[in-house]
């Protein structure tokens, strides 16, 4: 496994991190190198952890970013995940909460305390599912993905702090081919370095202090 190379933001290693190719456009390309996990849950737990674990400095910062579906957010505009919950758990049978994990000492939503400046804000759902149509009326959250949740833990567990950017792609018509995901992913991509720009400077005037 290569070693990946943390991107140096406004002096600090900052590693990025996303689910797959599709979404790392040319905006991104000329800014950030990131590590490319996979899609779904596990994919990106056992990449990102298994790359934590690999390198010898570990970075200051995770971003998790890429695309989100969503019902009631503007298409192909971008989003940062003020809250992240894993709709895969269900453990209510047991008396838990559902989207708890039983005894790990973690609420059903799970707040993330840093903010980048003038960047709308969402709370963010990750499962193993596509989400789609009538679906998002059993999400409480108000985008879905299937990876920041995962990259989340695995930050954790290194004790590392988490920021998740996400563009909506798709969710205000029912999905039916891979085009509809893709469509806008050209524009996500565009305004998802802007972020990251917007990210730099937020380090760089201590509005984000790591």
């Amino acid at each position: 496994m290569q070693i990946p190379e943390p991107d140096q933001i406004a002096g600090l290693p900052v590693l990025f991190v996303m689910a797959a190719e599709p979404e790392y456009g040319p905006a991104l390309r000329a800014r950030i190198s990131p590590l490319i996990t996979g899609i779904g849950p596990v994919e990106a737990a056992v990449k990102l952890t298994a790359a934590l674990s690999a390198m010898p400095v570990l970075p200051k910062l995770i971003v998790s970013l890429g695309s989100a579906g969503s019902a009631s957010l503007q298409q192909a505009e971008i989003y940062q995940a003020s809250a992240v919950a894993y709709r895969d758990m269900d453990a209510s049978p047991l008396g838990f909460p559902r989207g708890q994990t039983p005894l790990l000492d973690l609420p059903p939503r799970v707040d993330l305390p840093y903010r980048i400046p003038d960047l709308p804000e969402a709370t963010l759902s990750t499962g193993a599912n596509i989400v789609s149509g009538a679906a998002y009326d059993d999400i409480a959250e108000d985008m879905v993905d299937m990876e920041t949740f995962a990259h989340l833990r695995a930050a954790q567990h290194f004790g590392l702090p988490l920021i998740g950017l996400r563009g909506i792609s798709d969710g205000v018509a029912e999905l039916q081919m891979l085009s509809d995901w893709t469509q806008y992913l050209h524009i996500i991509d565009e305004k998802l370095a802007l972020a990251v720009d917007a990210l730099e400077r937020a380090i760089a005037d201590g509005e984000i202090s790591l």
